[in-house]
């Protein structure tokens, strides 16, 4: 071993034992050293967390894995190296699956989430290639089939009619199921596989004209060769399975964020009225798609206790929607500066790893996200977009350009109504 090797070695020992003895912060590593040290001693750490006994002490997880990443955000390091075993091991068991779980405990997504990111989203890229083809992101389009009028007061949105006079959003009836199901054709025709219809509603109740009509939405898109999903507020079970019978293949409703946050952003709907509507959904045989939005003020807390919520319902949802806050004037969340781009990679990725089968999509504000940006999500898990005209007030990005951005990194259009198979000599982690 060299000279330098030498001190190298010795000053990464003694930084990594200064944090732990918890005399104070640790020696300052620059980034490219660190990374030589965590690459170093990876083997060993987790060799030796698994071969532990199990029955670690169950106190909450550190917020951080490594001394390094409390120092820069301004935190004292954790002194127990057992949890940071505990962490590690999680980590690396949860890479390792080849079945979706669905009794993950807080700790444990705290566990992932707070990864250093670069690691983090290699591992999530890992699984992804286990379950998906990496080459195939699915294309939805979304049509906002009735505007405005909405009397829920989310926080977030143009379409209530408490922000009405702020917003100028008009207010507009449903339209046409001829309209719609020209609409559906421009959109297959641009090359989308999944046409997603939504109408500002608190729910269903005493709309059957209007259910009807949507029905009849659904059997034409179907009919097109085109997966077709809604959104519709709350429903029972009897809408369920009418929409079911017409043909639906996905019912969205998202969750929005963690219990803890969601009395933050909305008032005239529980939470557990928005679980209810999944398990409707799922009763009814209508695959689920439910996500959240990023950066309605909530904190990396709030972020897993989302991820929480969505990886422990009965099954996994078949489709998350990842949505950047896009503030929109006149609402209450107007002015709030945007989420970091981190905050999203790390969502995603953390999500591809919790529920390793289920289509990740990027859905608002991916027209404010760098193509490389874009590219990154894609490696860490992400395997569908929104694109086309409009996302339901906001900006989309148009298939033009999405095109385009396949053509340069690669990708191509999921199909209609399936995955395809798994790639040959599935790609296995060396987390290790």
């Amino acid at each position: 071993m060299t000279v330098p090797s030498v001190a190298r070695r010795a000053l990464q020992q003694q930084a990594v034992a200064s944090a732990l003895r918890g005399r104070g912060k640790p020696l300052s590593l620059k980034p490219l050293q660190l990374q030589i040290q965590l690459q170093e001693n990876r083997k060993r750490r987790l060799s030796a967390a698994v071969a532990e006994d199990p029955a670690i002490p169950s106190a909450a997880l550190p917020r951080f894995i490594f001394p390094q990443q409390a120092e820069v955000a301004g935190e004292e390091p954790f002194q127990d190296v057992h949890r940071q075993q505990r962490a590690q091991r999680i980590l690396c068991e949860a890479v390792a699956a080849t079945a979706p779980r669905h009794n993950w405990t807080r700790d444990e997504i705290a566990a992932i989430y707070y990864q250093p990111l670069m690691e983090l989203a290699f591992q999530a890229s890992t699984v992804h290639r286990r379950f998906h083809s990496p080459s195939e992101v699915q294309l939805c389009t979304l049509m906002n089939i009735k505007t405005g009028g909405c009397t829920e007061d989310c926080s977030y949105c143009a379409q209530s009619t408490r922000y009405q006079e702020g917003t100028g959003l008009v207010a507009k009836r449903v339209e046409t199921v001829e309209s719609v199901l020209a609409a559906a054709r421009v959109a297959r025709d641009k090359g989308s596989t999944r046409f997603c219809m939504g109408a500002a509603w608190r729910d269903m109740r005493g709309r059957k004209n209007s259910l009807r009509n949507i029905k009849d939405m659904v059997t034409g898109v179907r009919a097109l060769g085109m997966e077709v999903c809604v959104t519709l507020g709350m429903i029972d079970e009897a809408q369920a399975r009418e929409l079911k019978e017409a043909g639906l293949t996905a019912y969205n409703h998202n969750v929005d964020t963690s219990r803890e946050f969601y009395p933050s952003v909305i008032s005239t709907r529980t939470y557990d009225e928005r679980l209810k509507t999944l398990s409707n959904v799922r009763d009814a045989g209508i695959s689920v798609c439910s996500g959240g939005i990023l950066g309605l003020g909530e904190t990396s807390e709030d972020r897993v206790g989302l991820l929480h919520t969505v990886a422990t319902l009965p099954s996994h949802p078949e489709s998350f929607p990842v949505n950047a806050l896009v503030p929109i004037k006149g609402t209450p969340l107007g002015d709030r500066k945007p989420i970091e781009f981190v905050s999203m990679l790390r969502t995603i990725a953390t999500a591809r790893i919790v529920m390793p089968a289920t289509i990740i999509r990027i859905a608002a504000g991916r027209k404010t996200m760098a193509e490389e940006q874009q590219a990154l999500c894609f490696m860490a898990g992400a395997n569908a977009i929104f694109t086309g005209e409009k996302m339901l007030t906001t900006e989309c990005n148009g298939w033009d350009e999405d095109a385009a951005m396949f053509g340069r990194w690669g990708l191509e259009p999921m199909k209609s109504f399936q995955k395809s198979a798994l790639p040959a000599g599935d790609v296995v982690a060396d987390y290790l």
